[in-house]
């Protein structure tokens, strides 16, 4: 337990009046507000911090083809293969007209796959990022009961690639990529549907049971989002007539079923301050990792900050409240870049000692509050930061009866689709300080 100590005061006289006044988190009634009450800033209130790790994160049913991997100077090696099931629009070929007596003259041509991209990328887009497609060798099916495909899932697949490309990341300015696949996939499909061995879903899938796209080891750049609900595997194939124009046909393969598709996002943490992050349930100090606190999306890292002595805020007077509290964080000084940036916001949780979350963090009308960015950049990059306001939260905690304390898990939104990622500065960082100010009010 630290040393709980007050350095600095400081009061102001509030004069009566008849209304009621929202003094930030709480509504303080007017029969606070006389002359001989004082509300005093405190702002040498520990605060701890420590990185934790989650067990898994659920990734299937996010709208999100996340592919690619790359080398983060923090966080080590970041990598993300994506599985998914496909169903077909029709299981014949030209569907639209004809008979199955004209099969004969269908050839096949080529098959690809298309990726729309949905604008998310993170990493350096500039360099080279390789992808490969490769066959699903188990039924695309959770293992879990709950029916939900986590980060750390993964079906065993077959080793030969039946795509392949090696491109630089345009998320922004182009449409999509389009994977040319194996000639020898595609004309085996094209004959289980000309001969009618595949003729539905079920036939279908239990031929082509799903795919995975996994990136090259040998490059490492970027992660790279797509959209689940427009990318598609498409059969190209054309009907042969003697004397007569040929005719191009297609037949698509899309993801149908969103639970069917779900992103394995992992991390080698060999060499970094994060090498030896412990389970879930525990927790990584600060002091063990450069006085640094530690966010990464889609790997299941969170930011724990704990309030070791509040409770003796209750010593300063016989009758008082917390009527407002500041938490502002800041980013470490060349922990980010345009690579890497800051997010708009950070998500807050209330969690217990082995960091089980049971609630967002809310104000005192109920309503969730989040971290905000103030800025993305200073000239010095000395005011970057997030504030939380948490006086709703830390007026219970100082208020209960048991022993047990309430920590503050902070996250980032898409922390199920994303990999980005955070380093703040804990209490005693050379130049990075998390900050923490509380108005008390004594009546």
């Amino acid at each position: 337990m630290h040393k709980f100590i007050l350095m600095f005061f400081f009061a102001i006289t509030i004069l009566s009046c008849g209304t009621d006044t929202d003094a930030g988190e709480f509504v303080v009634g007017s029969d606070y507000l006389a002359v001989n009450n004082k509300v005093i800033l405190i702002d040498t209130v520990t605060v701890d911090m420590a990185t934790i790790n989650f067990d898994s994160l659920i990734t299937s049913n996010k709208s999100r083809i996340l592919v690619g991997n790359y080398d983060d100077p923090v966080f080590g090696k970041v990598k993300s293969n994506s599985y998914f099931q496909l169903a077909g629009d029709s299981y014949s070929l030209n569907s639209g007209g004809g008979s199955d007596t004209e099969n004969v003259n269908y050839v096949f041509d080529s098959i690809a796959m298309i990726l729309k991209y949905d604008n998310y990328y993170y990493g350096d887009t500039t360099k080279v990022q390789t992808l490969d497609i490769h066959r699903v060798m188990q039924t695309v099916k959770p293992n879990s009961e709950d029916a939900n495909f986590y980060n750390n899932s993964s079906l065993t697949y077959n080793s030969e690639s039946i795509g392949s490309i090696s491109y630089k990341p345009r998320p922004i300015e182009k449409d999509s990529i389009t994977i040319k696949m194996s000639d020898a996939f595609g004309s085996a499909l094209f004959q289980k549907l000309k001969k009618r061995e595949i003729t539905d879903f079920d036939s279908f899938s239990e031929y082509l049971r799903g795919l995975v796209i996994v990136p090259s080891t040998s490059n490492s750049s970027s992660m790279i989002g797509f959209h689940v609900g427009t990318s598609k595997v498409r059969l190209y194939y054309s009907k042969y007539q003697a004397d007569t124009e040929e005719i191009s046909y297609v037949v698509d393969f899309t993801i149908t079923d969103p639970e069917r598709q779900f992103n394995a996002i992992s991390s080698d943490k060999t060499g970094t301050l994060l090498q030896n992050l412990p389970i879930s349930s525990s927790k990584l100090s600060s002091s063990l990792t450069d006085r640094q606190g530690f966010i990464q999306s889609g790997t299941g890292v969170a930011c724990r900050i704990d309030f070791p002595n509040i409770k003796q805020l209750k010593s300063i007077s016989d009758n008082g409240a917390i009527v407002n509290a500041e938490l502002i964080l800041k980013p470490v000084n060349n922990t980010y870049s345009s690579k890497y940036p800051l997010a708009d916001s950070l998500s807050v949780f209330v969690a217990d000692n082995l960091n089980r979350i049971s609630a967002s963090l809310v104000n005192s009308a109920g309503t969730t509050v989040y971290g905000v960015l103030n800025k993305k950049s200073d000239e010095f990059n000395e005011d970057v930061g997030y504030s939380i306001p948490v006086g709703n939260f830390l007026q219970r905690e100082m208020l209960k009866k048991s022993d047990a304390r309430s920590s503050l898990i902070l996250a980032l939104p898409g922390i199920y689709k994303t990999v980005n990622r955070i380093v703040l500065g804990d209490q005693k960082h050379l130049n990075n300080k998390i900050q923490l100010k509380i108005y008390y009010i004594s009546y």
